[in-house]
């Protein structure tokens, strides 16, 4: 029971429209390091879940230096990114998701460690809230954590090889342009939100 609390609470955090799901996305349809984007995606959750669970979340609440650094690099990245795709969406011959020449995976790998280590909404959410959920529980903590570290798996597993279900409906210049231009919106409204919106750390 305390297991299923925390997969759902995992699933309820993760599961909302962002930028590193919609990055996750998109390789998926490119078919592109999927394996590799799923796995440090859900890493990165299983590491913030674990060390929320483990009482470190008291101490990141008592840096906010560090968060302040980690939104405004992440701001930044966001605009990088988000001013990509709109100028992807804008170069017809390079739409479709087999069009152009696969990104070095290093280079995806770097991008998705930026989405999710300069986002501190993810220490908010997973070292500080998830953290504090699953201290709760006592003894029985760590079952919570272990649900929410595999709401995190099952959800990038599922965003980043399910999407090449949709890859027929989107494998045409009109539709690629679409989902760009919704992938560089999201992530420069992502971007603004961070250099605009302090977090609140005292409601995690």
């Amino acid at each position: 029971m305390v297991a299923l609390q925390g997969l759902l609470a995992g699933l309820s955090l993760i599961v909302v429209i962002g930028a590193q799901n919609a990055f996750v996305l998109r390789q998926g349809l490119r078919r592109e390091h999927v394996g590799a984007v799923v796995a440090v995606c859900t890493g990165a959750d299983v590491l913030l879940i674990a060390a929320g669970t483990a009482g470190l979340g008291a101490l990141v609440g008592g840096h906010p230096g560090t968060l302040t650094v980690a939104r405004y690099a992440g701001a930044a990245l966001l605009v990088v990114l988000g001013a990509a795709a709109l100028r992807r969406a804008l170069r017809p011959g390079r739409l479709a998701p087999s069009a152009g020449t696969p990104a070095p995976v290093r280079t995806v790998l770097a991008t998705t460690l930026g989405l999710t280590f300069l986002n501190p909404h993810v220490y908010l959410d997973t070292v500080l809230l998830l953290g504090a959920m699953a201290a709760q529980h006592g003894p029985l903590r760590w079952w919570f954590a272990a649900g929410a570290a595999t709401a995190s798996g099952l959800w990038f597993t599922g965003l980043g090889f399910g999407a090449a279900r949709l890859r027929p409906v989107l494998d045409r210049p009109g539709a690629w342009r679409v989902l760009d231009v919704a992938v560089g919106v999201v992530m420069l409204a992502f971007a603004a939100r961070l250099a605009l919106v302090t977090p609140d750390l005292t409601t995690a």
